[in-house]
């Protein structure tokens, strides 16, 4: 994410003829998060049994993966050049998680049609789901004053989701790949690492949605009490009070 909390971030404005300021939307971060997006349906495409270039040496499996981690690399690369130039947008705001998002939900749901051995559809169901979870939970922040920054398990997780990914697309060709190194062979596991890797970002992914949910919703179900309480204060009522009278002797 491209917002820290407590941290004061300057942008840059230029003037317009009528003498009004505009932010510049139009930046290297934003153009590098909008490449990201178009690489989506890109990825659906390689994924899909109509690609042209499919073969037994797995060029439509090398493909994907080099795809996947090009865009996966330009995720951490926007933001870091957003905060590091001083180039922080509504737009990437608003565009960064969903590109993310939109990657990831596009890569799994390929994935279930691709390898459902790999990748089961309870999997995408829930990792999907998950992100509709963090989602909802730093909207529900931002509009109490909160801002909920991403945690290292968070951190961790969006590691392994890139790993499991380009391991499920390899699997779907390779169940092990024998590289020799001079008298001997060397065997690298990819079905398993695969495996590992799916069902390990499985258990990273419950994690951290359960990290986020305990660790800021009590400071929002706080806040939105005070801001409720706050509001009825201010509302009138229509019954008029009544007055009790001291009994006559």
């Amino acid at each position: 994410m491209w917002q820290n909390e407590g941290v004061t971030v300057t942008r840059r404005v230029r003037a317009t003829p009528e003498g009004r300021t505009c932010e510049r939307t139009v930046n290297l971060p934003n153009s590098m998060t909008m490449s990201r997006i178009a690489c989506v349906p890109l990825l659906i495409w390689t994924l899909s049994t109509s690609f042209p270039i499919r073969g037994v040496h797995g060029e439509q499996e090398i493909l994907a993966s080099l795809l996947f981690i090009a865009a996966s690399i330009t995720d951490g690369l926007d933001g870091y050049l957003a905060r590091r130039r001083g180039q922080i947008t509504t737009m990437g705001m608003l565009l960064d998680p969903l590109a993310d998002k939109m990657l990831i939900t596009a890569g799994y749901i390929c994935l279930v049609a691709m390898n459902p051995g790999v990748v089961h559809p309870w999997i995408a169901v829930l990792v999907i789901g998950r992100e509709f979870l963090v989602s909802g939970l730093r909207a529900i922040a931002a509009s109490e004053g909160f801002t909920i920054e991403a945690s290292d398990i968070g951190k961790l997780k969006t590691v392994i989701q890139i790993v499991s990914v380009v391991a499920a697309i390899l699997d779907h060709r390779w169940t092990e790949w024998l590289i020799p190194i001079g008298r001997s062979v060397f065997v690298v596991p990819v079905h398993l690492v695969a495996l590992a890797a799916i069902y390990w970002m499985t258990f990273v992914s419950i994690l951290s949605a359960v990290d986020y949910f305990i660790g800021f919703w009590k400071k929002i179900d706080h806040a939105s009490q005070s801001t409720r309480r706050r509001k009825a204060s201010f509302v009138l009522s229509r019954r008029k009070k009544q007055t009790q009278t001291a009994p006559t002797p």
